[in-house]
């Protein structure tokens, strides 16, 4: 089966209008909605969410997965915010037709020790894979700076979790060179846990690239996945401008200094550009 290729269209622009003129331009057909027309997706209301569905349908967009801001808080904080989050997000599910939901593993902003946090975090994720099940959805959990689950060692903790129905793993380039581990290397311990990749590509010196540019062994990594017959999705998170939607994610590193010049806009072509020409230069199909 050929691999699904989306984006976070919001960084191309706030709007829904801009958003689904990014994607035509692009030539993407799937969405990875984060923020729209100023709402976080999490927090999108109802109402809303019925005529941003009759604007994707209109285009021609399917909803990929929810990328949801969950997990991106404190193991001291109460996880019933988060269960909350859910709920919605099961409520959006029935108007877009999507059951992905994109989360993280909890910040330990006080300093608690490292098993204290593992056993929070974990219990926490457990509690939200349980509802995502009742609900029909499933979680993806992303490999994020500062969060319990930011090197590959960890993840490898969470990945007993994994179930291959309501809990599931991405891979996030970017974010295991901002930790300071080794594209190659954190590969082969994850290659087996991994369920979808996110196209954020880093150099060593914090600066984001466009896919396949920089420091992550991102096109040794996906040629290796797709040489093992490995079957999934991407989604584009380029970061190569720190936009109003890069900033509200307290992304690290830098924009793309070599592309500086270029809008919001004008980078998320180069951005979908550049990740089609690093599949097809390795074969590999994909909608």
């Amino acid at each position: 089966m050929p691999w699904t290729l989306s984006a976070f269209a919001d960084e191309a622009g706030d709007s829904t209008d801009e958003q689904l003129q990014a994607l035509a331009e692009g030539g993407l057909k799937l969405i990875d909605p984060r923020n729209v027309d100023g709402h976080n997706i999490a927090g999108l209301p109802l109402d809303h969410a019925e005529q941003v569905a009759r604007r994707y349908e209109a285009a021609g967009i399917r909803v990929n997965m929810f990328g949801s801001p969950i997990g991106k808080i404190d193991i001291a904080d109460d996880v019933q915010t988060d269960l909350d989050k859910l709920e919605h997000l099961g409520k959006l599910k029935q108007i877009f037709g999507c059951d992905g939901v994109r989360m993280f593993s909890y910040f330990n902003k006080a300093g608690a020790p490292r098993d204290q946090w593992r056993d929070q975090a974990l219990d926490n994720l457990r509690r939200l894979r349980d509802k995502a099940g009742q609900l029909g959805l499933v979680l993806y959990h992303e490999n994020e700076s500062d969060i319990f689950g930011d090197h590959s060692d960890h993840v490898l903790e969470i990945a007993e979790l994994r179930d291959g129905k309501t809990f599931r793993l991405i891979y996030d380039f970017a974010n295991y060179i901002r930790t300071g581990e080794a594209g190659w290397d954190t590969w082969q311990k994850l290659r087996d846990q991994t369920d979808y990749f996110h196209f954020k590509d880093q150099k060593k010196t914090g600066e984001h690239t466009p896919m396949g540019e920089g420091d992550t062994d991102a096109r040794r990594i996906l040629e290796d996945a797709a040489k093992a017959g490995w079957e999934g999705g991407c989604t584009l998170e380029p970061h190569l401008k720190f936009s109003k939607a890069v900033l509200a994610t307290h992304a690290s590193g830098t924009g793309s200094q070599a592309l500086a010049d270029l809008n919001e806009k004008q980078l998320m072509q180069v951005a979908i550009e550049r990740a089609k020409a690093v599949l097809d230069g390795l074969s590999i199909a994909y909608t």
